[in-house]
């Protein structure tokens, strides 16, 4: 089985950290491929950033045939129904797979995202999965997702802080970590805190294999309907 990963911004380091958290979830015998586009913002926080982000992956996708599920390793799952659209290979995002695997773990769960400007597409994604009664908070560390490239930075403190009030103030029962690049904090923090902490990319990993396992396929009816070939054109 072989699992494209992108991620959708140009910061490499990001994606050799995405990959290796892609590759210790995988069953042996999955064959993980961590992409990030040439070029376009090197971090994504907020929305401008996302949608200059979203042909990068969908040139990706549109040039990479021999993959078997695709993950969009953005935790706002940038470009995500677009990405549906190009492919009937199970996409997936890892904003998504996070909220619903949190879903069957807790009553009420907490994100721990990075900036406060990344907030609102959070909560957006979580009414539009249906999954918003069920989050009782979209928090904020003011963590940059550079800083978390930072050898030394306070970054893991931060966020560990910010887990400390959503179990306080919130009751969370679960924390999802809402960037990609907390993709290695998971363990640590689940161990210090005593409670479910959960990495996206590792869930989208799991869930990727689950689909291809049972063969289930993008559905090509009504949204996810492949664009007119003379759209498709336009993506390099």
């Amino acid at each position: 089985m072989r699992i494209l990963v992108i991620n959708p911004n140009s910061t490499a380091s990001m994606t050799g950290k995405i990959g290796a958290a892609a590759h210790a979830a995988a069953s042996p015998g999955t064959e993980i491929r961590a992409v990030n586009p040439p070029g376009g913002p090197v971090s994504i926080e907020g929305y401008y950033d996302e949608a200059m982000s979203v042909p990068g992956v969908l040139q990706i996708i549109r040039n990479t045939a021999d993959a078997d599920a695709v993950i969009i390793a953005c935790f706002d799952d940038t470009g995500l129904d677009a990405a549906r659209c190009l492919t009937d290979r199970p996409v997936i995002g890892i904003g998504e797979a996070a909220y619903h695997f949190a879903a069957m773990l807790a009553n009420k769960f907490s994100v721990v995202t990075t900036l406060a400007r990344s907030v609102p597409a959070l909560e957006h994604n979580l009414h539009r999965y249906g999954l918003a009664a069920r989050c009782a908070r979209v928090r904020s560390s003011e963590v940059a997702v550079l800083d978390l490239e930072c050898p030394g930075s306070d970054a893991c403190s931060r966020i560990s802080a910010e887990i400390g009030k959503a179990i306080v103030e919130d009751r969370a029962e679960a924390i999802v970590l809402g960037c990609a690049g907390m993709a290695d904090l998971a363990g640590r923090l689940a161990a210090e805190h005593g409670l479910p902490v959960l990495d996206g990319v590792a869930c989208a990993v799991r869930l990727a294999e689950a689909m291809v396992g049972l063969n289930l396929r993008t559905s090509r009816l009504g949204g996810y309907a492949p664009p007119p070939r003379e759209k498709l054109a336009i993506i390099a």
